[in-house]
């Protein structure tokens, strides 16, 4: 203790939307596209531009699939207030304090409005992770331990196991169904990839409705906490409410898509297949595989022995 205060200690920050992992996948889908795009000239006619939608578009939903996966803001909520800053202190602070719940923890963010007030920089991002290799009451414990301000520690007691808001047991179900069942559609999307590739387009077609449906599941999934009571976040007369963020909708809207492009692909299978095998850049190979021999060689020799 310093004069009866505990003191604060740097800790590793962590940022409340992207981490290392969710960067790690989007350049390596990024990767991708670049080299994709090299081999673009190569593609002569009409056939490049359908390549470049078909390509562009599976990867943008492969990398959704994934980022969403690392990234901490499927809710997300802020609030301005008047609100003490250290433990057994009378000193209050005037923060914008926010909520980022992901489908692997939670992280509280703390910015002083403004950033330099009582002689400090008032600027925290903390990350409380539940995954099924961490323990969220232990790094609860050690922010106690540091010396964390107030508030963020206040918001963090809300989803520890030991808390009655029972918060914690709702997220963390949640959000382990919810990551499961995405990785499921990262599986049916690369099946859908190499079903077109073979090609059996009608069933890539469903292998992509499949995954639209997987990504909706997912969804359904993470939105059953909205079905039980939330304890509220108090802060004075101001109420911490948080609500669906950047990585719900973002899902929401791939699923969706996922769901339209299946749904075409079906479509034009039954009743406009030709028009399907020339996005798929298929009718002038199988034109080719079916056309007539135009001539007949004979063995002389054969047909004398024949006779």
């Amino acid at each position: 203790l310093f004069d009866g205060i505990y003191p604060f200690y740097l800790q590793q920050r962590k940022h409340f939307v992207f981490d290392v992992s969710t960067i790690i996948v989007i350049i390596v889908f990024l990767t991708f596209a670049a080299t994709f795009l090299l081999i673009i000239p190569g593609i002569r006619g009409r056939a490049r531009l359908y390549w470049v939608f078909r390509v562009l578009l599976s990867l943008v939903v492969g990398v959704v699939i994934v980022a969403v996966q690392f990234t901490g803001d499927w809710e997300s909520g802020w609030v301005t207030a008047n609100t003490s800053y250290k433990s057994f202190s009378t000193v209050m602070v005037k923060a914008d304090i926010g909520l980022h719940v992901g489908l692997a923890g939670v992280n509280v963010t703390l910015v002083g409005n403004p950033v330099n007030q009582v002689n400090e920089t008032i600027d925290y991002n903390e990350h409380f992770a539940w995954s099924f290799d961490a323990d969220y009451d232990h790094s609860y414990s050690e922010g106690l331990e540091k010396g964390l301000p107030s508030p963020i520690l206040y918001v963090a007691e809300k989803f520890t196991t030991e808390s009655p808001c029972n918060m914690h047991r709702q997220y963390r179900i949640s959000g382990h169904y919810a990551s499961a069942t995405l990785w499921v559609a990262f599986c049916t999307w690369l099946i859908s990839n190499m079903l077109f590739s073979m090609p059996v387009l009608i069933y890539g077609g469903y292998m992509v409705l499949t995954t639209g449906a997987f990504m909706i599941f997912s969804l359904l999934s993470f939105s059953t906490v909205r079905n039980s009571l939330i304890c509220p976040i108090q802060f004075g007369t101001a109420s911490l409410l948080i609500d669906y963020g950047g990585s719900f909708w973002l899902t929401l809207v791939i699923g969706l898509l996922c769901f339209v492009a299946g749904i075409a692909i079906v479509v034009l299978h039954y009743f406009n297949p030709d028009l399907l095998k020339t996005f798929f850049d298929l009718h002038e190979v199988r034109t080719e595989d079916c056309q007539e021999m135009t001539e007949v060689y004979i063995n002389p020799q054969f047909m004398s022995n024949t006779q």
